[in-house]
């Protein structure tokens, strides 16, 4: 073979080498990007869902116990008015009507004697016979425990599937006398799906009730109240906790990311849920938009590469090596060191350069989603972290600005958590509107939020501070009138060189705010 085929020979070989080299690094490189990119994506979503739903059944968990506490509470105030004058049928039926009409609590209201007779109901609609004596869940029940008494679901003399509540009756001798009890509906119009469904569910989460029977209270299909919650692998961890977060397979073979927590008056279960196949939806809809930028971005690396396969040359194949190693943190300022010496070589090495480039253009996005707060858009706890750790590291002094809306929860509990959303997006933007471009505003969790203002003497930050008190205390918001904040101040270095105590102190000063009246700042 002549030296000229050779050569020609050998060319056409290490172009291919070439041309399949790049082929692999930049697939790799594109399936790995993948695989990091949904894997973060993945988890985050999950422990975002687990979080929200788990923080949903604790609020609705704490407003049925308080609502089941009323009316143990009305039910033993009507049984000791009873109990002074059983006797007196129009004592009985003023209490019974009492009851049942002056709030939506029951379905309807009995009192019973104490062999079981149904001596007094409400409504008349009932038309139960006074002179027999029932033989049903609740009212044996009730008999025999001679106290405070919530039933698993039975159904009633009326086969109505229902839940019992009871409180003893005793006369001024102690005597025991019979009972007053409450019925709930659990298939029609009550106060427990009520209650419950007045709360927003997250995206396509659901929620139910269980009692420590693990009978079904609530549903949002009616035909599974009443049934057996079985085969549910998360049913033994949320008995045993009072609250938390599970992931678990329900009864229906479905997997399921859900937060739990217990009605203490009742002992039941709230049970907030989302299937994970939705949420895993959801990442997968990210992935694919992912997928679409890499795919097309890895392309055009691919084709210069195609178009600089025939150089041969050292800082070639150097440039080729790196190529499969553009998501190595360094891997930009190696590429930078390579000098080539032709303009084919350039043009490579400025192709791997702009991949590298845009990796971290790309991941830097993502990192912006984990680090904002999706309900203001502020900067959230991770995020504040970073801007403060970086702060003390190049020794910029920061003051920290703690705030925390007034009375946020009247605003919850009388308006709803939208409009409680509506607050948090309104004082977000009026921080960013009013704060310098320097100062960093962050959510803090919950109705609490943080500003970092650097370079500024304490005058200065309060200053800023009573500025954007009053401007948030001036202006009405739709629906709900005005509201008012307090604030806490902290500095680092002055107040503390420990980050941790920095905040304790801004913490500490905000509850001096709060026990001052609120609605001012505290330094």
């Amino acid at each position: 073979m002549s030296a000229n085929n050779f050569r020609k020979h050998l060319d056409l070989n290490l172009r291919q080498l070439i041309l399949l080299l790049a082929i692999f690094s930049v697939s790799s490189l594109f399936i790995i990007s993948l695989i990091i990119s949904y894997q973060i994506v993945k988890n985050q979503l999950i422990d975002n869902s687990l979080a929200l739903n788990a923080d949903h059944a604790h609020k609705i968990a704490l407003s049925t116990d308080n609502h089941f506490r009323n009316m143990l509470l009305e039910l033993d105030y009507s049984a000791k008015i009873l109990g002074q004058d059983f006797n007196n049928n129009e004592l009985r039926e003023a209490e019974v009507n009492k009851l049942k009409y002056q709030s939506e609590h029951y379905n309807s209201v009995v009192i019973s004697d104490t062999q079981g007779r149904l001596i007094n109901f409400s409504p008349n609609i009932l038309h139960i016979d006074k002179s027999k004596i029932q033989h049903t869940q609740g009212i044996i029940d009730s008999l025999h425990k001679k106290s405070t008494y919530i039933s698993s679901p039975y159904f009633s003399v009326q086969k109505n599937m229902i839940v019992f509540i009871s409180q003893p009756i005793f006369d001024k001798s102690n005597h025991y006398q019979g009972f007053i009890g409450a019925a709930i509906y659990l298939k029609e119009k009550n106060v427990i799906n009520q209650l419950l469904t007045t709360y927003k569910n997250y995206k396509n989460s659901y929620m139910y009730v269980i009692n420590n029977e693990n009978k079904i209270i609530f549903h949002p299909d009616r035909e599974r109240i009443g049934q057996l919650a079985s085969n549910n692998t998360g049913l033994e961890y949320m008995h045993a906790h009072k609250n938390g977060q599970i992931r678990l397979i329900n009864s229906q073979g479905t997997d399921n990311l859900a937060g739990f927590s217990h009605i203490p008056t009742s002992n039941w279960i709230v049970v907030s849920q989302q299937p994970t196949h939705d949420l895993l939806k959801q990442a997968n809809s990210i992935l694919y938009k992912l997928a679409a930028g890499f795919f097309l971005f890895y392309l055009l690396v691919f084709y210069i590469v195609w178009r600089l396969s025939d150089s041969i040359s050292a800082p070639l194949n150097q440039l080729a090596d790196m190529a499969s190693l553009l998501n190595q943190a360094e891997i930009g300022s190696k590429i930078k060191n390579i000098q080539p010496w032709y303009y084919e070589v350039t043009k490579f090495k400025l192709a791997l350069l702009l991949s590298v480039r845009k990796f971290s253009q790309q991941m830097s996005k993502m990192d912006h989603h984990i680090n904002t707060d999706p309900l203001t858009g502020l900067m959230n706890r991770r995020g504040l972290n970073y801007v403060m750790t970086q702060n003390m590291k190049m020794n910029i002094p920061f003051s920290v600005l703690l705030m925390d809306v007034d009375h946020f929860k009247n605003v919850n509990d009388n308006y709803g958590h939208d409009q409680g959303d509506v607050v948090l997006k309104h004082i977000a933007k009026t921080m960013q509107q009013k704060f310098r471009k320097d100062d960093i505003c962050c959510r803090y969790g919950g109705e609490e939020f943080i500003i970092i203002i650097p370079n500024s003497n304490l005058t200065e930050v309060y200053e800023s501070a009573e500025r954007f008190r009053k401007e948030i205390a001036g202006k009405e918001i739709q629906n709900i009138g005005h509201i008012s904040i307090s604030i806490g101040i902290a500095s680092w270095p002055d107040s503390s060189k420990n980050i941790l105590d920095v905040l304790k102190i801004a913490d500490n000063n905000l509850y001096r705010a709060k026990d001052d009246g609120r609605n001012c700042v505290r330094y």
